[in-house]
């Protein structure tokens, strides 16, 4: 399905976001720490539109949403999707996103209840752990560095070791093609600025989780990949007993474990999978 782009300034920054008209529930949807909006697609391609409609948004910093010098907080990023849902006339919306994402959505739920409908929370535990950056290390290392093409940049993201025994997928490669600029010498760069990355990394770790997580009211549907992810001997992002925990602060909170790791579980087969558990937990709301 074709979303349109869209831009509005708000909240002082002009916001790029993707529209998926739909019959449902809006469910506004934010993704990881380095990603943009396009890396929901194999999610939208499984159905998750127009059985919702979906916005899906580039968070400051990243895809093609302003980047400022400064304001990566989670009170910052909160306030760009007020901002946003103020621009667009809603008042309430299911909430949703991807790792750090997730993490948006936990605090927007927990500060911001009267705007948060219900929580679609996709791998990313209620606690916040050092070694999640060491496991993302590898995507984080791409940012530092300036590429002569798009195939020698498409050769260092498919070595990255995510992607077992040669597992690609095309709406994967979409995404990462969306993730690049092409510079006048006719090589590329990643969108996103270290900088920028490594103030929205500090910004995570002033929140005292738990205790956010435990104010939730607001149903929330915790997505966890389930294979291990990042360099060899690490586990999943959201592990069995950290999912349990998060499972245990949440008021009413419930589990859907996917095929795949921190990222593959969003693509490919396990998507439709995914998109399903999704839907059917929006339009509980509307019965």
């Amino acid at each position: 399905m074709i979303g349109t782009d869209r831009y509005v300034a708000a909240n002082g920054i002009r916001q790029h976001f993707i529209d998926y008209p739909g019959d449902g529930p809006t469910l506004i949807i934010t993704p990881g720490l380095t990603a943009n909006a396009r890396f929901f697609d194999g999610l939208i391609d499984a159905g998750l539109a127009p059985a919702l409609h979906v916005v899906a948004v580039d968070l400051r910093g990243r895809g093609e949403t302003d980047q400022p010098d400064s304001g990566y907080t989670m009170a910052d990023h909160a306030a760009d999707i007020i901002g946003l849902m103020d621009h667009l006339e809603i008042d309430r919306a299911v909430l949703g996103g991807h790792s750090f994402g997730g993490l948006l959505t936990y605090y927007m739920a927990a500060e911001m209840p009267d705007r948060v409908g219900r929580c679609v929370v996709i791998d990313a535990p209620g606690e916040v752990s050092t070694t999640i950056v060491e496991q993302i290390q590898p995507s984080l290392d791409r940012l530092e560095t300036t590429f002569e093409s798009w195939e020698a940049y498409l050769d260092f993201v498919k070595a990255m070791p995510y992607y077992p025994d040669g597992w690609w997928d095309e709406h994967l490669e979409a995404f990462y093609r969306s993730d690049v600029v092409d510079l006048p010498d006719g090589g590329i760069r990643p969108r996103c600025r270290p900088d920028h990355i490594r103030q929205a990394v500090e910004g995570t770790l002033v929140p005292d989780w738990p205790d956010l997580v435990a104010r939730i009211e607001q149903p929330t549907l915790l997505v966890r990949a389930s294979e291990p992810f990042g360099p060899p001997g690490y586990p999943p992002i959201l592990t069995e007993d950290t999912a349990q925990r998060t499972l245990g602060l949440l008021r009413d909170g419930r589990l859907v474990d996917l095929p795949g790791n921190h990222i593959t579980a969003l693509f490919g087969d396990s998507a439709a999978r995914a998109a399903r558990s999704i839907v059917e937990f929006v339009m509980e709301e509307t019965g």
